[in-house]
């Protein structure tokens, strides 16, 4: 049976990987591009899941992708705007896993009983959500035409969210191996009833 220790130490490291996954979701470091001039001058163009950032431009930052951006490959811009959905998505179900580590450990042991069903299920959904948002990134930096130029370079944004991804499937992996391995927690001792003696 899974003890409020186990719970105690998942919520914590998997509160650590939500904010991977936010992070992840609002930095514009999901694909880098970066070529240094013969001037010695280096530009820098750096896409995240809603915004592109680059050295040259003013503002720095904008939307991403914009219509602009959309009006000669709309399968690119969709996908992308499909893994930033999908990214945007995962947070709302590690914030429901959240909730879920907090009902579970107030729910006494009864709840902590079954409760690692419900956790492990949320883990491996919101692994899935990721794994698919990053997929679509990795296939678009692998097949998409704007990064065939050499220079171009998957970023941190993306590692972030495939160490959150796989916590969370090693964390499910662990509550349902707990919950097996573990003894019953003994809280209660049974009292003999005053009437019987």
């Amino acid at each position: 049976m899974t003890r409020p220790i186990v719970y105690s130490a998942a919520l914590g490291i998997f509160a650590c990987t939500t904010v991977l996954t936010v992070v992840s979701l609002f930095t514009t470091h999901w694909v880098t591009y970066s070529v240094t001039a013969s001037t010695g001058s280096t530009f820098t163009k750096r896409l995240g899941l809603h915004e592109s950032c680059s050295s040259v431009a003013d503002p720095a930052c904008r939307p991403f992708p914009s219509e602009d951006d959309c009006r000669d490959d709309k399968t690119f811009c969709s996908l992308w705007r499909t893994s930033g959905f999908l990214l945007s998505f995962a947070t709302i179900v590690e914030l429901a896993t959240l909730v879920s580590f907090l009902v579970v450990l107030a729910g006494g042991k009864f709840k902590r009983e079954g409760g690692w069903r419900l956790i492990g299920g949320f883990l491996l959904a919101d692994a899935v959500v990721e794994f698919a948002g990053m997929g679509i990134v990795a296939w678009l930096y692998e097949n998409d035409s704007q990064f065939v130029v050499p220079g171009w370079s998957l970023d941190y944004s993306f590692y972030l969210c495939i160490a959150s991804a796989s916590v969370s499937v090693l964390l499910a992996a662990a509550l349902a191996a707990s919950a097996y391995v573990l003894p019953p927690e003994d809280d209660y001792e049974s009292l003999e009833d005053p009437f019987d003696c």
